[in-house]
């Protein structure tokens, strides 16, 4: 090949060329180290608000630069899309570093527009949140994470008001009268716009606020049994690794394509992981920051209208419900409770004594498949079905798995955790399943009855994730009532719980319910129980695991549709 030869002026364009990309990568090297110092985990005295949604599209960007796709959810483009617009939740505009600007409990107020002397049971009643920051000026931007009830004490009922965001800084709640009486309105602040933006910016990114811990056993060469525990946490995403490099065991789920790492143990190989246990909480927030999630801060009731609102018996008749079965929609309100009983507009919801219970569950295989909530499930059954006995299956009495039976009317009760992550006490990894795996392994029949949760758990992890998981269940289900149509398929919601910060905020449990429904609403044969209004407008402190009235009345509504009257 010809080469010509070089002048003098072309030596000195070289020259220069060389010059100015040197500088360049000189520039380019100073500014990423210095991006890098500024993205570690360095304190810093602002919080940076996370990327608009509306700017994401069909991706979403986590903190270590690792893109996850709707192809990688396991969903369609347009399904993401349409979940993105579900999971739409409005905020300020710019970021939020002073405390006094976000909003406060003690200045924001609630009235009742137009409020009469009386009304009869059936109408509603109209509730306006005005929020305000801790100056007393009104807020522009909506974003308050809002929660809202009408309730009596005296007759312990209550039932759940949704709160719609005009998003200017203006709520309003419609609230149903549905029982005679005396009713008052309760409106609290759980959670400031603010706040909010925070616990959207840590939901989205990869940063590991739950850590886990692996448990490996052998033995050494000289037949001495060792044991390592290192720590354990989800790989999502092909730069969302938990540690980077070769530091670690990866286990892959067949099915489902999850991945678990383990830090690789010193002495044992990666084929000696045993057990599974909960791990640390690491919070990412620096002093600043928290002082947005201050406890007078947090889940405080805002004043407003106090005043008893009587209400006169119905002129119009009493409706009737009807009959419990899948393809059911969930109303606003879902129900309300009188004298601790929920009575549900859904369908006709029975209360089933000791006796009834046995003769429902007759002949029936009941699968419970999730966290500790349906675990409460199991256990009342437990107590409350005549002659039902557990069996010893040599495993951690809250960890399970777990079954029960009884055999002059042939009931079995299995009740079985999640897979990882999964915070738990110490169990065997093995006895961890994916819930499309188990539900893939069920024949399914008219005597079968599948039960289903997926939330507690999943609120420390990136809802990209959540909507992995859900779309594989989705599989398994669509699969068995393809092969069996006469099951009874039940998705328990998430349910409201007592801690309201960084790690498991109701916010968090309330998208996720959004994406359960959203991901289920054209799937045939499957019935969805509310237990998010049942637990919110209740008067008992909120728990994750909630008390033994609230149960009963949630077994009831699931007894309901395995038995329809």
């Amino acid at each position: 090949m010809f080469i010509p030869p070089t002048t003098d002026s072309s030596v000195h364009r070289i020259r220069h060329c060389c010059i100015c990309f040197l500088l360049l990568c000189l520039w380019t090297t100073t500014c990423l180290t210095l991006w890098k110092f500024l993205e570690s985990g360095h304190p810093r005295q602002q919080f940076q608000l996370p990327t608009s949604r509306h700017d994401i599209g069909k991706q979403i960007q986590t903190n270590s630069s690792s893109v996850i796709s709707a192809l990688d959810m396991g969903i369609s483009d347009e399904e993401w899309e349409r979940l993105q617009k579900a999971l739409d939740w409005p905020g300020p505009d710019q970021e939020i570093t002073q405390l006094n600007l976000s909003t406060s409990p003690v200045h924001s107020i609630f009235s009742i527009v137009g409020l009469k002397k009386s009304y009869n049971v059936g109408e509603n009643i109209s509730v306006v949140i005005t929020a305000r920051d801790h100056n007393n000026n009104l807020k522009t931007y909506g974003g308050d994470f809002f929660k809202a009830k009408l309730f009596d004490s005296k007759i312990k009922a209550s039932v759940y008001g949704e709160v719609l965001d005009h998003r200017n800084g203006t709520y309003t709640v419609t609230l149903l009268l549905p029982w005679e009486g005396q009713a008052q309105v309760f409106v609290r602040l759980e959670h400031s716009s603010e706040v909010v933006q925070i616990l959207k910016k840590y939901r989205d990114s990869s940063f590991p606020r739950s850590h886990y811990n692996g448990h490996f056993e052998g033995s050494e060469p000289n037949k001495t049994r060792i044991s390592e525990v290192v720590q354990c946490n989800l790989k999502w995403g092909a730069d969302g690794s938990w540690r980077k490099g070769n530091c670690c065991c990866e286990y892959t789920d067949i099915k489902t394509g999850t991945v678990w790492q383990c830090e690789r143990p010193k002495n044992l190989s990666c084929d000696n992981l045993v057990h599974h246990s909960m791990g640390r909480l690491e919070n990412p927030l620096n002093p600043v920051v928290k002082q947005f999630f201050a406890k007078k801060l947090t889940n405080v009731a805002i004043t407003g209208d106090k005043q008893d609102i009587n209400v006169l018996p119905s002129t119009a008749g009493n409706g009737k419900t009807d009959r419990c079965r899948s393809g059911l929609k969930t109303p606003v309100p879902a129900g309300f409770y009188f004298k601790d009983v929920w009575k549900s507009f859904v369908c006709n919801t029975q209360q089933f004594s000791s006796t009834q219970m046995g003769k429902c569950l007759e002949n029936k295989i009941v699968y419970l498949f999730g966290d500790s909530t349906t675990r409460q499930w199991f256990e009342y059954l437990e107590k409350n079905v005549p002659g039902i006995k557990r069996m010893d299956l040599h495993t951690p009495p809250t960890g399970g798995p777990l079954m029960a039976v009884e055999l002059k009317n042939n009931i079995i009760i299995h009740w079985r955790p999640h897979g990882v992550p999964l915070r738990f006490t110490k169990m065997l990894i093995t006895d961890l399943h994916y819930i499309g795996n188990d539900i893939d392994t069920i024949a399914g029949g008219s005597h079968a009855v599948v039960v289903f949760t997926l939330f507690a758990h999943l609120v420390f992890h990136p809802i990209t994730f959540y909507v992995h998981e859900v779309a594989k269940i989705r599989q398994s289900v669509v699969a068995l009532l393809s092969r069996a149509p006469e099951t009874t398929v039940v998705i328990k919601s998430g349910n409201t719980a007592g801690l309201k910060d960084i790690f498991q905020s109701d916010w968090y449990t309330m998208q996720l319910n959004t994406v359960m429904q959203e991901m289920f609403r054209d799937i045939d044969g499957v019935i969805y129980l509310d237990v998010w209004q049942m637990t919110s407008c209740h008067y008992l402190l909120e728990d994750l695991h909630r008390d033994a009235i609230i149960i009963a009345n949630e077994v009831n509504m699931l007894l309901s549709h395995i038995c329809p009257a």
